[in-house]
């Protein structure tokens, strides 16, 4: 059975473990402040931040620093809107003032993920399978407030670019359901490089 081409970039889908189990559903409920401003979308590299809440992550070229650190990937919400109605949300619209929101995330260290490959400006591309072991930038992309989907993608790697220690992502598979031709593949498989969990890099308690 032939699989649809890939269209558009989508975010980070967990699919199983680094040690080959499949994922089967684990997260964890992570609170999200009630001033939160920004949106958060399925898909979308997270972050814990100081005060125990969780925030995206802006990560691109590297996540060792806490202000790009990643903790996983966020799948969900659920929280109590203005009008007193329970939520359960694809994504988080930001400035919800709401007391009880929780992130549904999937924050385990070897989770690994499939993701769409993009040229920088998030324009669909391809890569072989020389992607494998290699480390990769992350694109942010442009979410989508209609699907609640995340816009993120990992870009094309190039020759002497896979070898740089910073980069938040290493390709240990590529995707053959949705290849664009024998060789050339438009999702691949990544893990996280640098978990936040398994940084020294810390914050103090406050």
């Amino acid at each position: 059975m032939a699989y649809p081409p890939v269209s558009a970039p989508y975010g980070l889908t967990p699919i199983h473990r680094l040690d080959g189990l499949p994922y089967a559903g684990a997260i964890r409920q992570i609170p999200i402040a009630s001033t939160l401003a920004t949106a958060i979308y399925n898909g979308q590299p997270v972050k814990i931040v100081q005060g125990g809440t969780i925030a995206a992550s802006p990560v691109t070229d590297s996540n060792a620093a806490l202000a790009n650190a990643v903790c996983g990937v966020f799948v969900g919400c659920a929280y109590t809107n203005s009008s007193g109605q329970p939520v359960e949300g694809q994504y988080y619209p930001g400035n919800a003032a709401a007391t009880n929101a929780v992130a549904y995330v999937v924050d385990d260290p070897n989770a690994v993920f499939k993701v769409a490959v993009t040229a920088a400006n998030s324009a669909m591309s391809t890569t072989t399978e020389a992607a494998v072991g290699t480390n990769v930038q992350f694109i942010q992309g442009t979410a989508s407030a209609t699907t609640g989907d995340a816009g993120g993608s990992i870009l094309a790697p190039s020759a002497s670019a896979g070898n740089v220690a910073t980069l938040p992502f290493r390709v240990i598979a590529v995707v053959p359901d949705t290849n664009v031709t024998a060789t050339t593949f438009s999702e691949v498989i990544v893990k996280v490089n640098v978990h936040q969990y398994n940084t020294a890099a810390a914050y103090d308690f406050a």
